[in-house]
């Protein structure tokens, strides 16, 4: 695959990704922010959960020229796409997350400077997301922090209602509500003939289809207490979307 193509699908799929999040490069730099902050100036490692292909990866590498990333996801399209179009500082590895082993299986032993994710871990159940923070709690140095960017319900009805209205609202104000949407991205990407391999590939590993956990963000810093962080709470928020951040 040429880098053109992969990073002209990787542009789309950045695209189709602010039609849900029209403030997601802000949320982007926010994370960013957060890392630099643990982190500071020196070499680092930062793990980023469930990469897709790798725009939070290649942003971060950008932005801390001395950290290097690893980007887990279990889509082998994805990180195909991403292995073309990111970096030097970025390595992109398969693993489902799902599965208590996976840094072994990725030889990410740690411990770790930070770990990112953004708009991924809402397909976890509650018990294998409250494993997964178990796991990070465990592999995060003493200070290092998660970060969580994510659309996460403040557990109020008419909050949550209000929360939805601000996000499409702004949506609408920006433009982006009228961007290609989900289904409409992987349609054409199927249409593209020097991509059929890794439509093969991922079609191969089965890639299963998860429901949304529908957990708020309260429950999440709950959850990232009872792993072992020893604080947890939203350091952003616009509607519904917030950056939740757990330290170590």
């Amino acid at each position: 695959m040429q880098v053109a193509t992969a990073q002209r699908w990787v542009q789309r799929w950045d695209a189709q990704q602010e039609r849900y999040i029209p403030d997601r490069e802000e949320r982007f730099r926010v994370v960013i922010d957060v890392a630099r902050a643990a982190v500071g100036t020196g070499a680092a490692s930062v793990v980023d959960l469930g990469c897709g292909p790798g725009s939070l990866s290649a942003r971060i590498a950008a932005a801390l020229p001395r950290v290097n990333v690893v980007g887990v996801d279990a889509d082998p399209l994805l990180l195909g796409l991403g292995a073309a179009n990111t970096g030097p500082r970025v390595t992109l590895v398969e693993a489902d997350l799902g599965y208590p082993s996976w840094p072994d299986r990725t030889g990410l032993v740690g411990p770790w400077d930070a770990a990112v994710s953004s708009t991924a871990l809402h397909w976890l159940d509650p018990d294998s997301l409250a494993a997964l923070y178990r796991t990070l709690a465990e592999r995060l140095r003493p200070g290092g922090v998660f970060v969580n960017a994510d659309n996460m319900g403040l557990g109020a009805s008419t909050l949550d209602a209000i929360a939805d209205g601000v996000r499409e609202a702004r949506t609408a104000r920006v433009g982006s509500d009228r961007n290609e949407d989900w289904a409409e991205w992987w349609q054409a990407l199927r249409e593209d003939d020097e991509l059929a391999p890794l439509v093969a590939a991922r079609s191969d590993s089965a890639i299963a289809n998860h429901t949304e956990n529908e957990l708020t963000v309260h429950e999440h810093a709950d959850l990232l207490r009872a792993a072992g962080f020893a604080e947890a709470g939203p350091v952003w928020q616009f509607g519904d979307d917030h950056v939740l951040v757990g330290v170590r």
